[in-house]
């Protein structure tokens, strides 16, 4: 499975974007999805995730309320919808899939459970 990130730009605080993970060379339908991100001189951090159905999502508290992971499993597609956008959301984001869709959020804060990357899409967000 390859995965491509893409819908990253330069937005103003306040703004919205949204993020797509396109998955090819197999399918993530029954798959696990996550999105993390890293900005300069941090580390990567989790930030949303969904099981296969979509039944179930987690988000990082900095980002609850304001960010919405979703997925589409006939176009083998996943997406975050970023509202309300922050300076500190400025970073590069990346997609990730696990093979085994959990219920449990503990498995999806973890990217060493996470199977596949993206390549990650950049998020500039200026105050």
């Amino acid at each position: 499975v390859q995965l491509q990130a893409s819908g990253g730009g330069l937005v103003q605080a306040g703004d919205s974007l949204r993020l797509s993970c396109a998955a090819s060379k197999g399918t993530v339908s029954n798959y696990g999805m996550g999105w993390f991100r890293q900005a300069p001189g941090k580390e990567r951090e989790f930030v949303a995730a969904i099981n296969w159905s979509g039944s179930r999502t987690w988000y990082a508290d900095s980002v609850k309320g304001r960010f919405t992971i979703s997925r589409d499993n006939v176009k083998n597609t996943a997406a975050l919808q970023m509202n309300s956008l922050k300076p500190e959301d400025t970073a590069l984001y990346y997609c990730a899939a696990m093979t085994t869709s959990y219920n449990s959020g503990t498995y999806y804060y973890t990217e060493d459970n996470y199977n596949y990357w993206g390549q990650g899409t950049q998020v500039t967000v200026s105050s």
